[in-house]
């Protein structure tokens, strides 16, 4: 029975986070950019503006996307340093292009939800936000880049 339970253990089942604990608050502060309109504000106050944020994990399947307010805070951790962001003002859900075929089993999108996003540096030495959705199995990375002044 072990082997099959340890069988589904994807790449990021057990994922440690990046080693990265260098990082300010100052400098995750700003706007970031994702696909399809996604775009997180992280406020120097520790509030945030979200805009059609998919779901982190398997709730990523469900094919929600979340806009609203919350709050934000930098943690780190043994394995490195994370931004936790929590939504706690739902103001908008649409779904994600192409959607996914409805399910009648599928619940409601939440009101609030939480996502625990790694922190990284790119090869420029730029920060990147990420988070892991999907099947684990798969290791799909959501990443968001910060977004630039025009």
């Amino acid at each position: 029975m072990l082997t099959v339970l340890t069988a589904c253990a994807g790449p990021y089942q057990y994922y440690e986070g990046t080693g990265l604990h260098d990082v300010t608050a100052a400098e995750v502060v700003g706007g970031w950019k994702s696909v399809e309109g996604t775009r997180v504000v992280l406020r120097r106050d520790g509030t945030a503006l979200l805009e059609n944020l998919a779901g982190q994990d398997f709730d990523f399947e469900d094919g929600w996307r979340l806009s609203g307010t919350g709050t934000w805070q930098l943690t780190d951790g043994d394995g490195g340093q994370a931004v936790r962001l929590a939504l706690t003002a739902r103001t908008r859900v649409e779904r994600r292009f192409p959607a996914p075929v409805a399910d009648p089993s599928t619940p409601e999108p939440p009101s609030t939800y939480s996502w625990f996003f790694y922190v990284d540096r790119d090869q420029r030495e730029g920060l990147v936000l990420f988070f892991m959705y999907g099947d684990p199995d798969i290791g799909n990375m959501y990443v968001m880049t910060r977004e630039t002044e025009s």
